[in-house]
């Protein structure tokens, strides 16, 4: 017998697409500047206008053969994957935290993650109006969703941002370098307010590996070797998400084992 699928999941995995098909014209727009609360589409190569129906998220791509209708230049399949990332992160949140104020305040949050990775891994920044404004949505969300606690989202922010900041700044000390951006220690502060204090040592571990194994990749191909400049906020999006998603418990356990007088 087959089974309905559950139109409320469907309505969250719908609306993760439209979301993503935002996420790309600010992916695209933010770090150039340029408007993008208004102003159509528009295909890179001919500055022709892309027509609605050239822009339903996923479908026109594959329709379209991932080409431009009317100078048929290839479009990076990458704007189906930022779409289809969102709507699976927004179904996720959906079929783990149900109908909340949790679903409400992690989507938002899985939303920007996607836009800052994305940004990250093309110009290496994170911009302020997404990690300070998340910072902020983060606190507001805690002191009124009676399902988080403020003091530990709160605390959060200090030790997320307040770690990153203090191993910058005895980096630069010893070698006279940046090491880590701003940007980064905005986004742990950021992480913490979402997914708690206790969270944030396997946040901070968990990208570090990552991120360790993807750095060694790239400098193995690379001619710069281990002065190969990578980003680091995709890796710590990765395990907030990981935190979100069935982590808590591991989380729980990671900090019991090193800090077991404060779980």
């Amino acid at each position: 017998m087959v089974e309905i699928i559950d139109p409320i999941l469907l309505a969250f995995i719908v609306f993760g697409l439209l979301t993503g098909s935002f996420a790309n014209v600010l992916i695209y727009r933010l770090p150039k500047n340029e408007p993008w609360a208004w102003g159509r589409s528009r295909c890179q190569s001919c500055k022709q206008q892309v027509e609605w129906y050239d822009n339903i998220p996923v479908l026109s791509w594959f329709f379209l053969l991932g080409r431009c209708r009317k100078c048929k230049t290839r479009y990076s399949f990458r704007y189906v994957l930022v779409e289809m990332i969102t709507a699976l992160l927004f179904g996720l949140c959906y079929n783990y935290y149900g109908l909340s104020w949790l679903t409400f305040e992690y989507t938002i949050f899985c939303w920007m993650l996607v836009v800052c990775t994305f940004i990250d891994f093309d110009h290496m920044i994170l911009p302020d109006e997404f990690t300070l404004g998340g910072l902020a949505l983060g606190l507001i969300g805690a002191l009124l969703n009676p399902e988080r606690n403020f003091m530990d989202a709160f605390i959060g922010v200090l030790i997320g941002g307040g770690f990153l900041w203090l191993l910058a700044y005895i980096y630069f000390v010893m070698t006279q370098k940046e090491g880590l951006g701003g940007g980064d220690i905005k986004l742990l502060a950021w992480i913490g307010a979402i997914v708690g204090w206790k969270s944030v040592p396997f946040v901070i571990t968990t990208s570090a590996i990552v991120g360790s194994f993807v750095g060694i990749a790239f400098a193995l191909k690379s001619k710069e070797g281990l002065k190969t400049a990578i980003p680091f906020g995709p890796y710590l999006a990765l395990a907030a998400l990981l935190v979100l998603f069935d982590g808590q418990t591991l989380a729980q356990q990671y900090f019991s084992l090193f800090l077991p007088g404060l779980d």
